[in-house]
């Protein structure tokens, strides 16, 4: 399937979804759209997307649908449901949920999609509003082959590594893994540029060094730059890596395995939330160092 004359939905127009659906039309798509807050729309349907008024409307007119939504409620209230995709859409449809969600609910989609002659695939991303942006996301699909084969050509248009990761609940349980490595470089390299600031060190200076060797990350090279400017602004929010570590922690809990860097990432990004910081980007960790707050 080719983007080119597809008639694809996009749900949630976010800091993710927005450049994401930005990127099918532009690889000519006849883009469908719908998201809570119309404005966010707004620069799509100008230059040519055909806006629904509920989701309902946008699967009765599309072939496939994204959605990029924020927490798992949202997933549920957008798929299920008299008014939802899946009672709507066309036989035959393929769903691609981008949204960081639960893998038990990722799995309840493709049954529920199923039996209802449609298909459904979890497909979760990674790389934040640069990847998403740029087109160059990471995306993790859970999924029947087949399906997967059938979109491939379309994920393609929004991400520069796309594989399948097993069947319905792989994608999301490969997102979970993602973040966890994402909580542990995260923290690591705010507690560096702590530690440099504290011994009189120029923090930039050790940037440049550190993440050029063994411990280069995309947290140091991308993020901490971002805090160094003072710039807390979401490329990803607080508050959505929060929802993402809770969900890591309740699979970790269900397949009895004990995380404890997960289990302490998750209770900073608590305090973070608490503290007033959720709509900042994740980068926000390193304000609550700075005031004395932890």
């Amino acid at each position: 399937m080719e983007p080119k004359g597809t008639k694809i939905g996009f749900v949630g127009l976010g800091v993710m979804g927005g450049p994401m659906a930005g990127h099918l039309m532009a690889a000519g798509a006849s883009l469908h759209v719908f998201t809570r807050t119309r404005e966010k729309a707004k620069a799509l349907v100008e230059a040519g997307a055909v806006w629904h008024e509920t989701p309902a409307e946008l699967a009765r007119a599309c072939d496939v649908v994204f959605t990029m939504v924020g927490y798992p409620k949202d997933v549920e209230e957008v798929y299920f449901g008299p008014a939802g995709l899946i009672a709507n859409a066309r036989k035959g449809l393929i769903l691609i949920d981008t949204t960081t969600s639960r893998p038990d609910l990722a799995r309840r989609i493709h049954g529920e999609a199923l039996a209802a002659g449609l298909r459904a695939l979890d497909a979760p991303v990674s790389g934040g509003d640069l990847g998403a942006r740029n087109a160059t996301l990471t995306i993790m699909v859970g999924g029947e082959p087949a399906d997967f084969s059938e979109v491939e050509p379309l994920l393609r248009v929004l991400g520069k590594t796309v594989i399948l990761q097993g069947p319905a609940g792989s994608g999301q349980h490969t997102k979970m893994a993602n973040q966890i490595v994402i909580a542990g470089n995260l923290t690591g390299a705010i507690e560096s540029m702590v530690y440099a600031q504290a011994a009189g060190l120029d923090p930039r200076r050790v940037l440049e060094s550190v993440s050029s060797g063994s411990a280069g990350s995309w947290q140091l090279s991308s993020m901490m730059p971002r805090v160094l400017d003072g710039n807390f602004a979401p490329g990803f929010y607080a508050k959505h890596f929060l929802k993402d570590l809770r969900i890591a922690l309740d699979a970790a809990k269900d397949m009895k395995i004990k995380l404890p860097l997960l289990e302490l990432a998750e209770r900073l990004f608590a305090l973070v939330e608490k503290e007033g910081k959720g709509e900042l980007g994740t980068q926000a960790l390193y304000l609550l160092y700075k005031e004395g707050r932890l």
